[in-house]
């Protein structure tokens, strides 16, 4: 390995020397709970998508069907302020 040089040994010094006034303070764990994350029920379905749009979510790579649950989700919730209902009613809705 190459000893370095007077200026990398500044460069490295100089990175050292960054304060940590923009961290945030320390976070008080001891109310959390362990397991208490629930994630929503999916469903497996089948769908009949046009080749254009199906081309155009795999474009963006791995995860296209979570991209497609995320969109039909934006304009579930669009619809549902459209229609006068909160979100709480739609997230009632889809426990059921």
């Amino acid at each position: 390995m190459k000893k370095l040089t007077k200026k990398q040994k500044r460069k490295i010094a100089k990175a050292a020397d960054v304060g940590l006034s923009g961290m945030p303070g320390r976070i008080d764990w001891s109310g959390a709970e362990i397991g208490n994350c629930q994630r929503t029920a999916k469903k497996p379905v089948t769908m009949r998508l046009d080749v254009d749009v199906l081309e155009w979510l795999k474009s963006y790579g791995a995860g296209y069907q979570t991209k497609a649950n995320m969109l039909l989700r934006h304009a579930m919730m669009w619809a549902a302020g459209a229609a006068g209902q909160t979100k709480s009613t739609v997230k009632k809705a889809r426990r059921a």
